[in-house]
């Protein structure tokens, strides 16, 4: 089990996030702690508040997520505050439980409703309903969300910028990311608006969004602690696996959830198969 791997590396940065409080209206835009460009960004402050006496490093540290595959594009997250998230919430795979916060993206249907629970608080949708880009920002109780757009396919071949969102979720010291319907290679703007992915989400499915080798490099490059495969439709896991060397550690798990802290984390990157992928 994951939380009996080695410490992680980087404990050290824990100091740098405190968990979140949902943001005031009008309060300044909170800053990512995961991305690599934070530092140069103006006007902004961090989305984050001074911790308690009772609250430390070590606290954080022992604080877990549980990750759990509910299908296709859809991993439910739930955080230590009790918050949960969906992504690529569709309605065709239902979490056992309705979700504070669900993720869409609009390459099929299969990723997105337009007509969700109206119990869940938050939609958030990874194309702009106005025209442009989507841009989240969204403290929801222990947890910060944001997203960096990507193009997709659209009618004819052609490209359609800005349809899919990379979200990033960032909660007791960890950066989780969901690359959702993602169609082309990522470029140094993109790694750099991304930042630092502790647990990664990837499509293996080799050819509806991208063929492995091009995913594999997207992977290698983000450098994550864990991997989590999922959009898998056609060829076997194992092709994607094929695409790594040494470097990186393979295993599938018992069961379809996963519980990941900052300590558990392991210290190579692993790519860990959940039931029912």
């Amino acid at each position: 089990m994951l939380r009996f791997l080695l410490p992680f590396a980087a404990i050290s940065l824990l100091h740098f996030l405190s968990p979140m409080p949902a943001l005031a209206q009008g309060s300044a835009q909170p800053v990512s702690q995961c991305q690599a460009i934070a530092q140069m960004l103006p006007d902004v402050t961090f989305a984050s508040f001074k911790p308690q006496s009772a609250f430390n490093a070590q606290a954080l540290a022992n604080d877990e997520v549980k990750i759990t595959y509910i299908g296709h594009s859809t991993v439910l997250i739930e955080t230590p505050g009790g918050v949960s998230i969906a992504t690529d919430y569709s309605g065709w795979y239902v979490p056992p439980k309705t979700p504070d916060v669900v993720t869409m993206n609009k390459a099929h249907s299969s990723h997105y409703t337009l007509t969700p629970d109206p119990a869940i608080k938050h939609v958030l949708h990874g194309w702009g309903d106005d025209g442009g880009p989507a841009d989240h920002d969204v403290v929801v109780g222990d947890t910060y969300i944001r997203n960096v757009t990507t193009d997709i396919r659209a009618g004819g071949g052609m490209m359609e910028p800005d349809g899919n969102s990379i979200f990033i979720f960032e909660v007791a010291g960890l950066c989780i990311g969901h690359l959702g319907h993602l169609h082309h290679e990522l470029d140094e703007t993109d790694y750099a608006e991304i930042g630092r992915l502790d647990v990664l989400m990837v499509p293996v499915d080799g050819g509806l969004t991208m063929g492995a080798e091009s995913m594999s490099r997207v992977v290698t490059r983000l450098r994550s602690a864990l991997i989590l495969p999922m959009h898998r439709r056609g060829p076997p896991v194992t092709n994607f696996l094929q695409m790594f060397g040494d470097g990186f550690d393979k295993s599938f798990a018992t069961g379809a959830s996963v519980i990941v802290s900052v300590r558990s984390l392991p210290t190579k990157p692993l790519i860990y198969i959940l039931q029912g992928v």
